[in-house]
């Protein structure tokens, strides 16, 4: 077995406890025991790899059995948010958290209980929306591969791709009952993550769907648009906003609470690290829809505003991600995202696991999959919030 291991090196310097390692090996005269031989873990890895190349019955892509090394390295860390990407999926990683990626133009919504993947949202002028994808429309199938045993993440990549490269999008759309395939052509999309509007004749209303890195921008640009129709009090809308950038929700948590606390980090060494707002904010009374799909950077907003009483929260509990990650680029193209730190509310909790409580609890009353689809007049958290407000 002289062919050169593809794991030469990936523990080295790492991990150099050495292990007592049997192998039983299956032949035509029976077992075959060898007992006793002492491996360091990179050795063993190797040896399992020349094994494999040397017996299995078909051949081996050593590149996917590396890719799966590494992941699963990572996995064992037993953290979801702590993960392996391949080149690919790190390229997809960092363009969303820029805001700005080649793909269709949708934003997908991930039930994990009954294993669906909905449209939430069609971008205006995208490819999806010319192809005539609506929001509310069920994926089923990418590039014909079915997606019930992928995950969000692994649609998502699929999904995306160079500009001008085509990708196949089937899908059923619940309000006929109908399976629909698109062919659909990639292009570059710059996400707005941020949508605003005068509703109830005064009141300023902004969504945000991510904290990407150009949102806080985009938020800006609205809110003085709002405040330029004289608008007297604000509804923020949170709901399904899964989080994004630390930074990014910072900057917007200072343009709305008053001088001090945002929130704090704190890394595995106790190092801790403060945000805090300055003395210049917009003091327009203040609303957040939150729900159950509002988590990481949505949370910190949350908790800003609640602890230092700025405002009221409606809605359902939130999702409960109290984790800071961190992501590492390496020489290859490949990356590791990695849990550096858990944030505390300016009341120094950590909410991981536990979500934020609305001061009203306000129940869904409709069955649709999305925020997005549901129009004001039935939405009765956006009616409690702006009950809440009292604005006359």
């Amino acid at each position: 077995m002289n062919k050169k291991s593809f794991y030469g090196g990936i523990f080295t310097g790492v991990l150099s406890a050495a292990v007592v390692f049997s192998v039983l090996s299956l032949s035509s005269k029976g077992i075959v025991a060898k007992s006793n031989v002492t491996f360091s873990k990179e050795n063993k890895l190797n040896y399992i790899s020349d094994l494999l190349n040397e017996y299995y019955v078909d051949d081996i892509e050593n590149e996917k059995l590396a890719e799966g090394a590494y992941r699963g390295l990572v996995a064992e860390i037993g953290d979801p948010y702590t993960t392996y990407m391949s080149a690919s999926e790190a390229e997809s990683f960092v363009d969303s958290i820029k805001g700005e990626f080649y793909g269709i133009g949708v934003g997908l919504l991930y039930n994990s209980k009954e294993k669906t993947t909905l449209v939430s949202y069609v971008i205006d002028e995208s490819p999806a929306e010319k192809a005539g994808i609506l929001p509310g429309d069920s994926i089923v199938s990418v590039n014909k591969s079915n997606v019930n045993n992928m995950d969000i993440d692994t649609i998502v990549n699929n999904v995306r791709g160079p500009k001008g490269t085509t990708v196949n999008i089937g899908v059923y759309r619940p309000s006929d009952k109908k399976d629909y395939s698109f062919k659909i052509e990639r292009d570059n999309i710059d996400l707005q993550s941020v949508e605003g509007e005068v509703i109830d004749e005064n009141i300023g209303y902004i969504y945000i769907s991510g904290f990407k890195a150009n949102t806080y921008d985009q938020f800006i640009k609205e809110l003085e648009e709002l405040k330029n129709q004289n608008v007297k009090g604000l509804v923020i809308d949170l709901r399904d906003n899964p989080g994004g950038s630390l930074d990014t929700v910072v900057k917007i948590a200072d343009e709305i609470i008053p001088e001090g606390s945002i929130v704090y980090t704190v890394d595995k060494k106790g190092n801790k690290k403060e945000f805090n707002a300055d003395a210049n904010y917009d003091d327009i009374p203040l609303v957040l829809l939150v729900n159950e799909n509002s988590a990481s950077a949505s949370e910190i907003l949350s908790g800003a505003v609640k602890d230092r009483q700025r405002g009221k929260i409606v809605g359902t509990t939130t999702f409960g991600k109290g984790l800071v990650q961190k992501f590492f680029g390496l020489s290859d193209g490949s990356g590791v995202k990695i849990t550096i730190e858990k944030y505390y509310t300016p009341k120094g909790i950590c909410i991981q696991g536990i979500g934020i409580e609305p001061d009203y609890f306000v129940e869904r009353q409709d069955d649709l999959a999305s925020i997005q689809l549901l129009k004001h007049e039935d939405d009765v958290q956006l009616k409690k919030a702006i009950e809440v407000l009292n604005i006359k």
